[in-house]
């Protein structure tokens, strides 16, 4: 293998259309981080004009998901690969849809920084959304950053930060109850709040699941539903 992880072949020209589109994945996982860095700081900031950005930036990422899947197609149908090449390109086409995913909630977090920027709701609870959303906005870099490398130990210690995101998430949903159980008026932007913490709740589980393509790619084990412990004995040492 090269030393991105990629196999290699005989023939320069594949090895040349593999690096491609590895590289348009990480173009597009940018594009994606850069969407939901801007969405938190719309959220934190109360940004109307950031968040219309990140709305504005939605149809660049599909259109990015739709070409390299095209082109994926077009290896698969052109080169029929096999083993190791099958599995990148599997990974791959899984990869960009859980980017696209990941998009799809930064876009959420947007809409509902806008919404309450307009309200001009507490922001006393912000600090452990600001704290979960820099959780994952750092499990979602080093999950591309594993899928650059092909790095199989780093996926797998980033998959195994899932957790830490979802018990955030389930103690600012403790905490925002409380909050709206005081005073009803509150409930409204809180609720708000709710679903931008499960937007981010989600983006962990995208993160994981993208952490999961380069361990099945490199370890050529298929470690999907199930536990971080299975998942572990997978990963070779």
């Amino acid at each position: 293998m090269s030393s991105t992880g990629l196999p290699q072949h005989i023939s320069k020209q594949f090895d040349n259309e593999l690096e491609y589109i590895r590289s348009r994945v990480l173009s597009m996982g940018g594009l994606v981080e850069k969407q939901l860095t801007d969405a938190l700081s719309a959220l934190m900031e109360s940004d109307i004009e950031l968040g219309s950005a990140v709305l504005d930036t939605e149809y660049e990422v599909n259109a990015m998901e739709v070409s390299i899947d095209e082109e994926c197609t077009q290896i698969l149908a052109r080169r029929q690969p096999a083993a190791g090449d099958l599995r990148l390109i599997t990974a791959v086409i899984k990869t960009i849809t859980d980017l696209e995913r990941i998009g799809d909630e930064a876009e959420r977090i947007a809409n509902m920084a806008i919404d309450l920027a307009e309200k001009q709701g507490p922001k006393s609870y912000y600090i452990d959304i600001g704290s979960m959303g820099n959780y994952v906005r750092n499990m979602v870099h080093g999950a591309l950053d594993a899928f650059a490398r092909m790095d199989s130990k780093a996926a797998l210690e980033i998959a195994g930060r899932d957790p830490g995101a979802d018990a955030q998430y389930g103690a600012i949903v403790r905490q925002l109850i409380t909050y709206m159980m005081e005073d009803p008026k509150n409930i409204t932007s809180a609720m708000d709040t709710v679903w931008s913490a499960r937007a981010m709740e989600r983006i962990g589980d995208h993160a994981r699941n993208i952490c999961e393509y380069v361990i099945y790619f490199v370890e050529g084990k298929d470690v999907r539903h199930i536990s971080l412990e299975e998942m572990e004995k997978e990963v070779k040492g």
